[in-house]
């Protein structure tokens, strides 16, 4: 009984910290946060039909300018508002590349949102108890997360923020 709480101890304090994530690729590999020690990451739920998909555009751009200088985004599709996702992993892929030439790295479609079904990733990302920094609740599509070299949580920034770009950038830029 002793060992099972130790070990339960154990992976608790594992699911809290973000370079031990693994998640699933778009194309279904796994993607260890591990190879990230030492970047800044942005994670980004994305969506095909919203409002704020042309933001794809921005994000590409923020890609290619810093992708050399230890920075990477990451975007997880989800389909949790107003049903804006519904393709499959396949079809999402086919559209971020065709649509937008999407290099930056996108994994397989999650929930971000709600009690029972939020991704472990995105409980962390979103709760204070977790992240150790400060409650995120999800917005809407296109809400980001920015991550130190270290894995902490830096901030987030709202869907709909038309500045998050010289935001991002002054973050990146920060030394």
């Amino acid at each position: 009984m002793l060992l099972g709480i130790l070990i339960s101890c154990a992976l608790s304090a594992q699911s809290n910290a973000f370079h031990d994530f693994v998640v699933e690729t778009i194309d279904g590999k796994p993607f260890a946060f591990s190879q990230l020690k030492g970047k800044k990451v942005l994670i980004v739920n994305v969506a095909s039909r919203c409002g704020l998909t042309p933001q794809y555009t921005q994000l590409q751009l923020l890609y290619e300018k810093y992708k050399d200088s230890g920075f990477v985004i990451i975007g997880f599709p989800s389909n949790d508002f107003m049903n804006q996702e519904p393709g499959t992993n396949e079809e999402i892929a086919e559209f971020c590349t065709s649509t937008y030439g999407v290099t930056f790295p996108i994994m397989a479609k999650i929930s971000v949102k709600g009690d029972e079904k939020t991704a472990p990733l995105y409980r962390w990302l979103t709760e204070k108890e977790r992240n150790g920094k400060e409650d995120a609740p999800m917005q809407w599509n296109f809400q980001k997360f920015m991550i130190d070299e270290e894995g902490t949580w830096v901030g987030s920034l709202a869907p709909n923020d038309k500045d998050f770009g010289y935001k991002v950038s002054t973050w990146i830029e920060q030394k």
